[in-house]
């Protein structure tokens, strides 16, 4: 993606240069895009994603004015979004909604789910709070010690009492998520003021849809290093709490799949302290050289008053062509 807003900055300055020579007057004033109307930028726009559409507004001022338009962002909200946004909040674009469900999550379920939009993407993701889950050690989640934490996003979060035994369990459905999608599930966690037990631990840890083979792995509750090498270890994260990441899927969307997740530690150690607020599952983290969009503009003489304007949107597997005919001056 950097390498493609570079070479957009050096068309710009190409372009402006190559103006200036022939005509004397601003590269805006010849740009071919002036002669198409801003609704077929936006519409041809709204095909790629929200990373795209904001790389595209480099391209010239017509393009940075035609992604502002609603048409481009209504196709990045879901529909069943926007009935759960409160009426006393009024957005003066669509974009500013956009974002809005990027950063703000919403609560659903009587405040035991939190949605939102990946932000580059516009992929859906999820956090259960810890009353979605199954067990939690050998118990139910009733029998944890549940206490209010006003670093949350839910009411209350989930301690584990004194235990020998830590077995965690959770399942959810995936009708909930955006198709074609692989995602990623991760355990949000910090430790209590007397925490141990979870030192160099490693638990194996299971993500798998209902019918389908599980992704394994060794996950730890500890930062520090030390233990086994193969084992997945916590990073911190922004919001002041830290997270595992135990497993991934690959949702088709096809129709109302099971994904469940568990994880299992056969060490009988004495363990307590650890304070969990909910598993999130959102997209998957893809190498930047597998993403991106190209855009290549193509402009032709075409009889003697109009122009050809050829747009050819480049992505990973996809190739959309766009052809428009534009009478005006040659």
């Amino acid at each position: 993606m950097a390498q493609l807003r570079k070479l957009l900055e050096k068309n710009r300055s190409v372009s402006s240069g190559r103006s200036k020579i022939d005509s004397g007057s601003s590269s805006s004033s010849s740009s071919p895009f002036n002669w198409l109307p801003e609704e077929c930028i936006s519409s041809i726009i709204s095909f790629t994603s929200p990373e795209d559409a904001c790389v595209a507004a480099v391209v010239s001022k017509i393009f940075k004015s035609a992604v502002k338009s609603d048409i481009i962002w209504e196709k990045f909200i879901p529909e069943d979004y926007i009935s759960l946004i409160p009426p006393s909040r009024v957005f003066s674009s669509k974009k500013d909604l956009y974002f809005s469900l990027c950063h703000d999550p919403l609560l659903i379920d009587d405040g035991n789910k939190s949605i939102w939009l990946e932000k580059a993407s516009g992929k859906r993701c999820i956090m259960l709070s810890a009353m979605n889950f199954l067990s939690i050690h050998s118990d139910y989640p009733p029998h944890l010690h549940w206490f209010p934490s006003p670093e949350a996003r839910f009411e209350l979060v989930a301690e584990v009492p004194q235990t020998y035994k830590f077995e965690f369990r959770c399942r959810m459905n995936t009708c909930v998520l955006s198709s074609r999608t692989r995602y990623s599930v991760n355990i949000v966690f910090k430790k209590g003021f007397e925490c141990f037990g979870f030192k160099n631990v490693a638990m194996k840890a299971e993500v798998w849809q209902v019918g389908d083979v599980a992704y394994k792995r060794l996950v730890c509750f500890d930062m520090s290093t030390g233990g086994r090498k193969d084992t997945v270890k916590p990073v911190a994260r922004e919001d002041g709490w830290m997270e595992v990441e135990v497993g991934e899927f690959f949702n088709e969307g096809d129709g109302d799949e099971i994904v469940e997740t568990s994880i299992v530690e056969s060490n009988k150690a004495r363990k307590h302290g650890l304070i969990i607020q909910g598993i999130e599952i959102r997209p998957s983290k893809i190498p930047a050289e597998c993403g991106g969009v190209f855009f290549f503009f193509r402009v032709k003489s075409f009889w003697k008053r109009s122009n050809l304007l050829s747009l050819s949107i480049f992505k990973p597997y996809t190739v959309i062509q766009y052809t428009i005919l534009i009478f005006g001056k040659s």
